[in-house]
C-alpha cells in the first residue's frame, strides 16, 4: 500500500519512476582528463571544484599547479608592441624642431639686416643678442620654467674656449652681414665643412677618406664662383664670413672634446655658452665702438626709422637666442647627419627668403655658385657621416 501511494505521488508530479541517486563524482570519473604534477608532492587535502573552470586549491598552501595556459607560460616572450604611433610622433617632433629652427633663423636674419642697415654697429648688436638670451634663461631658471643646470668650476673651465670661439664667430658673422647681403654671407658660410676638414687634417692629424676630400671641391668652387660674381662684393664682409667659419669650426672641436660626459641639456648648455660669451664680448664692444657712437647712431636711427626701430632691435636679439636654442635642443633628438642636412636646408631657406624680401640682385652665375656650394655641403654631410660610421 505504501508502494502504491509512492507510485500515485510520482505520477501526479510527472515522473514515471523515482529518480535514482547520482554519484556527484561520477562525471569526474568518466572525464578523460590527465593531470601532470610537478615533482614535489601535493598536499594531502586537495579539493576538486567543478562549479568553476577546473583548478586545484589546497587548504594548507597554494598549489604549484599551473592554473591556466596564460599563467603557466609566463616565460614566453611578450607579444611585440606596435610602435607605429611612437615612430610617427618622433618624426612629427623632429619636423616641428626643423620648421621652428628654420623659421626663427629666417626671422632673425631679416630683422638683423634691418637693424644693421639703419644702425651699423655690429659689436653692440652682437652684445645685445647675447644679453637678451642670457636674461631670458635667467628668468626661466628663476621661475622654474627650465630646470637650473648643475654646474661646477670644471664645467665652466671647459666651456671657456668654446665661448671664446663662439664669440668670435658670432661677431664676425654680424660684421659680415653689416657689409654685404645676407644671402652672400650665408653662401660663404656654407663653406664651413671645408674649414672643418682642413683644420682637423693639419692641426689635429685626423685622416679622411677620399670621398670626403672630393666633396669639398663643389663647396670651395661654388663659394669662389659666388664671391667672384657678387655684385656688391665687400672684402670686410667676405673676410667676416670666412673668420666666422673658422671660429665655429674651433667651437665645435672644443665642444666635442671638452663636454664629453657632461649631463647638461642642449637648452641649458647654450644658455651657459651665451652668458660666458657675453662676459667675454662686452669689454671688447666698449673698446671697439663705445657708448658715444652708440648714442649718436641710436638717435639717427630713431629719426630715420621711427619707434619701430626699437622693435627691430628687440626682435633680432630675442630671435637670435631662440633659433640657436632650438638648434641645440634638436641635437638632443636627432643624429649628427640629420642635423647637418637640416642646417643645409636652413641656409637655403635663409638665402631664398632674404633675396625675396630685400630684393637682392642676383646674377645667374652667382645663383649657380650658391647652388653648387650648397649641394657640396649636402654631399659632404652624407659622405662624412658614412666615413665616421664605418
Amino acid at each position: 500500500m505504501v508502494l502504491a501511494a509512492k507510485q500515485t505521488l510520482s505520477a501526479k508530479i510527472g515522473f514515471s519512476a523515482p529518480l535514482p541517486r547520482r554519484n556527484p563524482y561520477s562525471s569526474l570519473q568518466r572525464l578523460p582528463l590527465s593531470l601532470s604534477f610537478p615533482s614535489p608532492a601535493l598536499p594531502k587535502r586537495t579539493v576538486l571544484t567543478l562549479s568553476k573552470p577546473l583548478h586545484l586549491s589546497s587548504l594548507r598552501a597554494k598549489s604549484p599547479v599551473r592554473r591556466s595556459a596564460y599563467e603557466a607560460d609566463k616565460s614566453e616572450p611578450p607579444q611585440p608592441i606596435d610602435d607605429t604611433n611612437s615612430e610617427a610622433a618622433k618624426k612629427l617632433k623632429i619636423g616641428v624642431y626643423f620648421a621652428t629652427w628654420w623659421a626663427l633663423n629666417v626671422v632673425f636674419n631679416i630683422y638683423n639686416k634691418k637693424v644693421l642697415n639703419a644702425y651699423p654697429y655690429p659689436w653692440l648688436t652682437s652684445t645685445l643678442s647675447l644679453a637678451a638670451g642670457s636674461l631670458m634663461m635667467l628668468i626661466s631658471w628663476a621661475v622654474g620654467i627650465v630646470e637650473t643646470p648643475k654646474t661646477d668650476f670644471d664645467f665652466w673651465k671647459t666651456l671657456f674656449p668654446v665661448a671664446v670661439a663662439h664669440t668670435i664667430g658670432h661677431v664676425a658673422a654680424t660684421v659680415s652681414m653689416s657689409k654685404v647681403a645676407v644671402s652672400f654671407t650665408h653662401i660663404i658660410k656654407s663653406g664651413e665643412p671645408a674649414f672643418s676638414v682642413l683644420v682637423s687634417r693639419f692641426l689635429l692629424g685626423e685622416t679622411f677618406p677620399t670621398s670626403v676630400y672630393l666633396s669639398l671641391i663643389p663647396i670651395i668652387g661654388g663659394c669662389a664662383l659666388s664671391a667672384l660674381t657678387e655684385l656688391n662684393f665687400n672684402m670686410i664682409g667676405f673676410m667676416g664670413a670666412m673668420i666666422s667659419n673658422l671660429a665655429f669650426v674651433f667651437r665645435n672641436i672644443f665642444s666635442k672634446k671638452g663636454m664629453k660626459g657632461k649631463s647638461v641639456s642642449g637648452m641649458n648648455y647654450y644658455a651657459c655658452l651665451s652668458m660666458l660669451s657675453l662676459l667675454i664680448l662686452t669689454p671688447f664692444a666698449f673698446a671697439v665702438e663705445g657708448p658715444q657712437m652708440w648714442i649718436d647712431g641710436w638717435q639717427k636711427a630713431l629719426s630715420d626709422i621711427g619707434p619701430q626701430f626699437v622693435w627691430w632691435v628687440a626682435a633680432q636679439s630675442v630671435f637670435y637666442h631662440l633659433y640657436n636654442q632650438v638648434s641645440y635642443m634638436s641635437l638632443d633628438q636627432i643624429s649628427p647627419l640629420t642635423f647637418s642636412v637640416g642646417n643645409t636646408m636652413k641656409r637655403i631657406s635663409v638665402i631664398v627668403s632674404s633675396i625675396i624680401i630685400f630684393r637682392t640682385p642676383v646674377q645667374p652665375v652667382n645663383a649657380l655658385g650658391a647652388a653648387i656650394a650648397i649641394l657640396g655641403t649636402f654631399l659632404y654631410s652624407q659622405v662624412n657621416y658614412t666615413a665616421h660610421s664605418l
